[in-house]
């Protein structure tokens, strides 16, 4: 299947300051495959270690980190490792930190050599070591997009369609992706959960795939212990979950343990990168980071498929919704915009809040495309309550207009300074930011 980081990777090889390559991203999103295809079709030789299999490996990365070292010990096991004609691959580098320690030597020392790394729950390693910081580049892998999702299922004019700005697409083309987008709601971004529905035709084949992923996160949290208890991470995982759209308390994430802890719990959970922490922050200026409140937070969670089997969403009933928006208390709509805006714009994701006696007022997004910011709602329609968007561009005229993703076609209101676009469009607003660093 198609990724579109495949044009990051193609990049990187071409760059004239390439670095040696880190992919990050949770278990399970198709980094290893990514670069396993990505080899057969760009090189000649193919060196792959997996180190958390390949233990016995780990003594190569002793005292010793000079890549003519390493390399000579690989070879003898791995076979020869070219320069210019070798991908050299440590997969589950984590397992290793010494091994990501290296890797600043293979930038001083030997650069025209390509070598990726690969892992999940890296920055728990991190913490292990000192990071090589300015010799290495970073892809980030999110679960796969609606785009490449429509593309895996054969549907890749549809996909094309997704991409272009609405007021450019009919309005028919555009009915028939929001409805497409329904099945995406449930089978969701993870690549084998797509592989099986594609092959099959079948939810609950697919289905059953997500509980298998969910079932190995779970069987993860053993390795963040002594660091927490797993029933406290397990419970927390779940009512993060719960909760997606809704400012977080750490007091209700688990009734049996206190706020600090369940705090460690949470925090844990988004270093593993299975969930996002989306905070609050003051729009007045760029970049939105810098006024970030920690203290007031929302969450959303690494993929939409895993998100609905984790809090066991009646597909048969929500289904039948007539408005995606509908679909479990609007919660599924909120979860895909978060999604596909941190996959196509940033990782770092912010919405607006703003409390005061006797009202309450929230934007559910913050985006920021060619140094403007815009607030994006997520709504049923334009027959719903927007008081809280009229509020923001009113209390911050340096926003533009606002964003409204809904149930329907493109259409604007312009004396309010609001744009309606449907629900998919979620990838087309801000700035699509290049995914190596």
């Amino acid at each position: 299947m198609k990724r579109s980081a495949e044009i990051q990777l193609e990049n990187w090889i071409n760059s004239s300051r390439r670095k040696p390559l880190i992919i990050r991203g949770a278990r399970q999103v198709g980094k290893t495959w990514l670069v396993d295809y990505f080899a057969e079709q760009r090189f000649d030789n193919y060196v792959k270690i997996d180190l958390e299999k390949r233990r016995d490996m780990h003594i190569y990365f002793g005292e010793n980190l000079e890549p003519q070292y390493i390399l000579k010990h690989l070879e003898l096991e791995m076979g020869r490792i070219i320069p210019g004609r070798t991908l050299l691959f440590f997969d589950e580098i984590q397992a290793c930190p010494r091994a990501i320690m290296a890797l600043r030597y293979f930038y001083e020392q030997m650069p025209e050599l390509h070598v990726i790394g690969a892992g999940s729950l890296l920055e728990f390693a991190f913490g292990d070591i000192s990071i090589p910081v300015g010799r290495i580049q970073y892809l980030h892998l999110h679960p796969m997009t609606f785009y490449e999702y429509l593309v895996a299922i054969g549907k890749k004019t549809m996909a094309d369609y997704t991409l272009e700005h609405p007021s450019e697409v009919d309005n028919l083309i555009q009915q028939k992706i929001l409805s497409e987008l329904r099945s995406y709601f449930f089978i969701g971004g993870m690549p084998e959960c797509i592989k099986v529905y594609r092959n099959t035709g079948s939810m609950v084949e697919a289905f059953h795939v997500q509980s298998e992923i969910l079932d190995s996160y779970r069987e993860d949290f053993s390795k963040y212990s002594p660091q927490i208890d797993t029933l406290c991470l397990d419970t927390v995982f779940l009512n993060a979950a719960r909760q997606v759209g809704e400012q977080i308390k750490y007091t209700r994430l688990n009734e049996h343990h206190t706020g600090p802890t369940n705090r460690k719990a949470f925090e844990l959970l988004t270093k593993a990168r299975i969930i996002h922490k989306i905070p609050s922050c003051d729009p007045s200026g760029l970049p939105l980071g810098a006024t970030a409140n920690p203290k007031k937070f929302k969450t959303a969670m690494l993929d939409i498929g895993l998100f609905q089997r984790l809090c066991q969403v009646p597909v048969e009933l929500e289904l039948k919704q007539e408005s995606l928006l509908s679909m479990y208390r609007g919660k599924l709509a909120e979860q895909f915009v978060a999604q596909e805006l941190a996959a196509w714009h940033s990782s770092k994701l912010y919405y607006w809040s703003r409390s005061t006696r006797g009202s309450n007022a929230e934007v559910d997004y913050l985006v920021v495309g060619k140094g403007e910011i815009y607030p994006v709602e997520v709504k049923s329609g334009k027959g719903g309550s927007l008081r809280s968007i009229h509020l923001m561009l009113e209390k911050y005229p340096n926003c533009p207009q606002g964003l409204i993703l809904y149930n329907d076609i493109y259409s604007t209101i312009e004396k309010h300074k609001l744009t309606f676009l449907p629900l998919y469009c979620a990838a087309i607003i801000g700035d699509k930011r290049p995914t190596i660093v």
